[in-house]
């Protein structure tokens, strides 16, 4: 990505009631980006730089309707999920069609509208997939959420088209735990959090990684490398 925040831009957040999207909405504003914000909660009506722009309702398995909202957006930070410690079938359904499939179904969308997008200006899409993609978070059912959609990310972008490349890029965000109301022991701040992602957002790595646990930084760049070979290998496989 590059010179990604020296101009003013549309910045689409999910999750944005969340302690990690407040503070990305702040700061986002505070840069002088519009900031539209789509979550499940009531929205508080007032207009601050602690709150977004815009505020979008909507409803897990409905993102075919937010279509109209996506077109208006420049860079969409997919960070909406859920933790659910309860060893409940119906909570694995959850966090897999929350924590995963509802983001890989923005990411599709996104992908169609950058497609018919004529600015030079390239589509962005940041997906927090979270470490516990590879390393365990003590809830099964969040960490195959994770791995799924870790996995549904890196092979979307390995296997992009020239012509997509052109119009979208795919960046996937690595976070360790940081406090929040799903996660009361995180070590990180979500105000720290989400000034490392703001700093690294020019980075020409698709990975944005933020983690105390030194591991992160060396798995999962090898575990990227290893799904781009593997790509190489299904396109040389292909032709």
């Amino acid at each position: 990505m590059t010179n990604t925040m020296e101009n003013e831009k549309t910045i689409g957040i999910t999750g944005a009631s969340g302690a990690l999207g407040q503070e990305l909405i702040k700061l986002f504003r505070q840069k002088g980006h519009k900031v539209i914000g789509f979550t499940h909660s009531k929205t508080n009506p007032e207009k601050n730089f602690a709150s977004p722009n815009e505020w979008i309702k909507w409803e897990c398995g409905k993102e075919s309707t937010l279509k109209k909202h996506l077109r208006k957006i420049d860079i969409l930070i997919l960070n909406h999920g859920i933790y659910n410690l309860s060893r409940e079938n119906l909570n694995y359904e959850n966090s897999i069609e929350i924590n995963a499939l509802s983001k890989f179904r923005f990411l599709n969308l996104f992908e169609d509208i950058a497609l018919t997008n004529k600015s030079l200006i390239k589509k962005e899409i940041w997906i927090n997939t979270s470490e516990a993609e590879i390393l365990p978070a003590l809830n099964p059912s969040y960490e195959i959420s994770k791995s799924l959609i870790g996995k549904l990310v890196s092979f979307k972008k390995n296997l992009l088209n020239k012509d997509t490349k052109k119009k979208l890029i795919i960046k996937k965000i690595i976070l360790g735990p940081f406090k929040s109301e799903l996660n009361p022991i995180g070590i990180m701040s979500p105000k720290f959090v989400s000034k490392r992602i703001y700093d690294l957002a020019n980075s020409k790595s698709h990975l944005i990684i933020i983690s105390p646990n030194p591991l992160t930084y060396l798995l999962f760049p090898l575990k990227e490398l290893f799904i781009f070979l593997y790509c190489q290998l299904i396109y040389k496989y292909k032709s």
